[in-house]
């Protein structure tokens, strides 16, 4: 149950897993499991499978790191949903079901992130943008580094980011975006924002020239190897 909370896992899932855990520390596979996991889980998520769906994503954070899990199962996944429902290979409904699952799982996984004595970092969408999955892998793999989270997630008023950041003091405030126009119409309240905080956009919305007239920080590429340059 110790190795299985060290690796992320909540502690009722830990708790669950516990009686049927090995003795030893769990033998790690990461090509051929993390495949195997994967596979097992979009056949969950095609069938609607929301039991068997919690099995894998158990078995997945109980046994890898969360930056593992993260980068080599949770990022994939939603690619994949969204390239198959952008060819018509699955339904709204299917997208939105395994997003729902994962996005919960992610959520779950977020608990007292707050905690220690770490960096901390204030995680925010703007006013207008609701897509958070970025977001909480960025999170979550910062938090695995040390960092403390202060999450807020989506749809974020900018006097609501200002009077949090006022509170608890961030080392640094992270907004993301997967549409540019979101950073733009809040483009001025933003800047007031980086005025006082050290600020870095990120999502596809993020651009250097954005960044440049907000006086922020860029980060453009993976949620994971993101967090890991910023820690």
């Amino acid at each position: 149950m110790r190795r299985a909370l060290a690796r992320g896992l909540p502690a009722a899932e830990a708790a669950r897993l516990a009686p049927a855990a090995p003795a030893q520390a769990p033998r790690i596979e990461p090509d051929g499991d993390l495949a195997k996991i994967t596979a097992r889980l979009r056949e969950a998520f095609s069938r609607y499978d929301d039991g068997r769906a919690q099995e894998e994503l158990d078995r997945l954070f109980g046994t890898y790191t969360v930056e593992t899990a993260v980068a080599a199962v949770i990022l994939p996944a939603l690619g994949d949903l969204g390239e198959r429902w952008a060819c018509n290979e699955i339904g709204v409904e299917q997208e939105h079901f395994a997003s729902h699952v994962i996005h919960g799982r992610l959520l779950s996984l977020g608990r007292k992130w707050d905690t220690g004595n770490g960096p901390r970092a204030v995680l925010a969408c703007p006013p207008g943008e609701l897509h958070t999955m970025g977001l909480l892998c960025f999170g979550l793999s910062l938090r695995s580094r040390g960092w403390r989270i202060t999450y807020l997630g989506a749809d974020t008023p900018v006097e609501g980011l200002m009077e949090v950041a006022s509170v608890v003091e961030p080392t640094r405030v992270v907004l993301s975006s997967v549409d540019g126009s979101v950073f733009a119409r809040a483009e001025e309240r933003l800047a007031r924002v980086a005025a006082g905080y050290r600020v870095a956009i990120a999502g596809a919305g993020a651009t250097p020239a954005l960044a440049e007239k907000l006086g922020a920080d860029l980060l453009a590429g993976d949620p994971v190897i993101e967090a890991v340059a910023l820690a």
